[in-house]
């Protein structure tokens, strides 16, 4: 007897996560593939979480987090964009928001819009729920426009993904992008799910966020890219008080709660000085640009760790067996895209394994 639900015939195993699989079975890879930071958790943060955990402090909290978070979250917000989260939540992580906000709001037929390249979640959580993701390309520039955005829309549109700076693509939208995508969603009444989990690595044009320019957007943010706190599962949802007591009802039968400790340290990492590691990811970005761009055809990141490269006779899954074949670790595109032509990099990594990694590449290019 098959025992599985027929929706799992919806997605397949994350092709990030089967990369992360073959490292661990490799002896000393080129590592470029995982999206998570090359430096360690603020010792001021570990410090407070073994101190919470010494003193007590297991226990479940409420389901929506502690009151301390939750304000710090919303002041966070206020000191650095000018518009404070309204309704704020703490999540396990950016993707147990997500899949909150997914089964929340999107219906069977409900459609959802992200661009192409996308975060390999958004498709496949839209496709489980039942409902339809539409994918606009965003190729060659992978920029999201508001005039991209209109034309999916259809009368079955429900939200629409909006993620800056960008996983896979690094590329980041500026406030005047974000304004005439929030007038787009306003006039078609769509809801705005915005995922903000890089918006501390910015390296070019000042941050922006989307929080304040629509009152139809929720926002999605957390620790682990920022503060390398990936395997602390916690982050932080806000927005219309509807779906945001809907996300805490569901999190009752599914999450729970946040871990207690971590949710105390976290209230001293939104108050960390992110500027040297801004400036350190500033150069690793440099770095790996400067190191690939007479081979490959490759937009520039303005933010977060991400490089996605085209390779030249447009076979990305081709050049990324390749460069596994030659002990070098990236994500192919067709991870992220319907377009499999490029492949992702990521330079959260040491120098010298950037350097090492760019040579590799070039080599395997006749």
């Amino acid at each position: 007897m098959n025992f599985l639900a027929a929706r799992m015939n919806s997605i397949d195993a994350s092709g990030i996560r089967k990369i992360f699989a073959l490292a661990a079975k490799m002896k000393d890879p080129i590592n470029l593939s995982i999206g998570q930071p090359d430096y360690d958790v603020d010792q001021l943060c570990k410090d407070e979480a073994c101190r919470q955990i010494q003193a007590g402090f297991n226990a479940y909290t409420q389901t929506w987090g502690i009151d301390e978070l939750r304000d710090a979250a919303a002041e966070y917000y206020d000191r650095k964009f000018g518009a404070p989260l309204k309704n704020v939540m703490i999540t396990s992580g950016v993707s147990g928001g997500l899949f909150l906000a997914l089964m929340a709001t999107v219906n069977p037929g409900d459609e959802v819009i992200c661009a192409d390249p996308y975060f390999v979640m958004y498709k496949h959580l839209v496709n489980l729920l039942g409902g339809k993701a539409v994918t606009v390309s965003t190729f060659p520039d992978f920029k999201f426009t508001a005039e991209r955005l209109e034309s999916a829309i259809t009368p079955r549109t429900k939200a629409v993904i909006i993620n800056t700076p960008a996983n896979p693509t690094g590329v980041t939208l500026n406030a005047a992008e974000l304004d005439s995508l929030a007038a787009v969603a306003k006039k078609h009444n769509l809801l705005v799910i915005s995922d903000e989990i890089y918006e501390s690595l910015q390296y070019d044009e000042a941050p922006a966020s989307m929080v304040g320019r629509y009152e139809n957007v929720l926002c999605l943010n957390g620790f682990s890219k920022n503060m390398a706190m990936t395997g602390w599962r916690l982050g932080y949802a806000a927005g219309p008080e509807q779906v945001i007591q809907a996300m805490n009802t569901l999190q009752q039968y599914t999450f729970v709660c946040a871990p207690s400790f971590a949710q105390k340290a976290a209230v001293l990492a939104l108050k960390a000085d992110m500027t040297a590691k801004v400036d350190a990811y500033r150069r690793k970005r440099d770095l790996v640009y400067n190191g690939l761009k007479d081979v490959f055809s490759c937009v520039k990141p303005g933010g977060a760790f991400y490089i996605y490269p085209r390779t030249p006779d447009g076979d990305g899954d081709g050049f990324v067996k390749k460069a596994i074949e030659n002990n070098v670790l990236i994500i192919p595109g067709s991870v992220f895209s319907d377009n499999p032509s490029c492949f992702r990099i990521s330079f959260a990594a040491p120098d010298e394994t950037i350097r090492r990694g760019c040579e590799v590449l070039k080599s395997l290019v006749k």
